[in-house]
């Protein structure tokens, strides 16, 4: 018998599905320079995001937010509030609780993420 694991995040009151992203609609939301579209998807409290932002993008904010981030095309310049730059790149994830490490984004030539929040 499998032993059942303990778990951070809880998933409440979402029943099976499979997402088509592509029929979701496109909302833009223009940076500092270039732009992030997203097709979002809420869900049980959950957010989730498949974002692209445009080559040249850069974030108009400062975000305290916390995400999982997975890049799956394309390179994630990520500036935290304390000068660290972290630099994400297709097939790698960053994560950060709320409140820990305020960042903004940006991005040299483009990239696509799926994000959850």
């Amino acid at each position: 018998m499998e032993k059942a694991v303990t778990r951070a995040m809880k998933i409440e009151s979402i029943p099976f599905q499979v997402v088509d992203w592509a029929s979701l609609p496109v909302t833009r939301h223009p940076g500092t320079n270039g732009v992030a579209t997203w097709r979002t998807l809420e869900n049980g409290g959950i957010r989730m995001r498949m974002v692209e932002y445009s080559a040249g993008y850069e974030a108009d904010h400062w975000c305290a937010k916390g995400h999982v981030v997975l890049v799956l095309e394309g390179e994630l310049i990520t500036e935290l509030q304390d000068g660290r730059i972290q630099v994400t790149r297709a097939g790698e994830s960053y994560l950060v609780a709320d409140e820990v490490a305020p960042h903004r984004s940006r991005t040299e030539t483009g990239v696509k993420m799926f994000i959850v929040d």
